[in-house]
């Protein structure tokens, strides 16, 4: 777990450089989310695949089981600061 967290922090202070470079917050998400769509379908397909509709669905729960940990966390560090 610590270098998932690791990982996902480094990927937070690059969105914050893009950021602080003037960037858009809403670019540095939208691009971030882009990326993580290439990446995931890199994952799922290799170099040349693209996702089937299933494929696509499974990346989407993916995803939202992250989101909805994210917000779990969130929840819990702004109930016990």
């Amino acid at each position: 777990m610590r270098d998932y967290n690791e990982l996902a922090s480094r990927f937070i202070t690059l969105a914050n450089q893009m950021k602080d470079e003037g960037k858009p917050i809403n670019m540095v998400n939208a691009s971030l989310m882009s990326a993580s769509c290439f990446y995931a379908t890199y994952t799922a397909a290799g170099d040349n695949g693209g996702l089937t509709a299933s494929g696509i669905e499974k990346v989407v729960e993916t995803y939202k089981a992250n989101l909805e940990s994210v917000q779990k966390y969130k929840t819990e560090q702004a109930n016990n600061p």
